[in-house]
């Protein structure tokens, strides 16, 4: 069982940058896909981003596309989101979940869960 712990989580202004980072236990890690999602208060868990187990393939949401980036490293059994010019509607608990297909884009695709790093973002 993959043990996933996001960290990096913060209070920032808008405009400003976070980077959350998604360590993972267990030897399937590196042959799964990534991905991370988000959820607001009130409001139902959506995708953000997935990333393919070598990382040569993202995929983002449209409303993060050009200011998010998702990697990994799998040496380290970590993936990481860099998040720029950061908007007051990215406030949210981001998660980073496991799963087997970095095409997917529903929660209940992922089988593994993080217990997610609050992103808050002042205007």
């Amino acid at each position: 069982q993959v043990q996933l712990v996001e960290s990096g989580g913060g209070l920032v202004q808008a405009g400003g940058s976070l980077r959350l980072s998604c360590a993972a236990s267990g030897r399937t890690f590196k042959f799964s896909a990534m991905a991370w999602f988000r959820q607001a208060p009130g409001k139902e868990r959506e995708f953000v981003s997935a990333i393919s187990w070598t990382g040569a393939s993202t995929y983002y949401t449209d409303s993060v596309k050009g200011r998010f980036t998702i990697s990994r490293d799998n040496a380290k059994n970590m993936m990481y989101l860099q998040m720029n010019s950061l908007k007051p509607e990215d406030t949210a608990v981001y998660y980073c979940a496991l799963g087997d297909n970095s095409r997917a884009t529903a929660a209940s695709d992922f089988r593994s869960w993080g217990q997610g790093t609050q992103v808050t973002v002042s205007s």
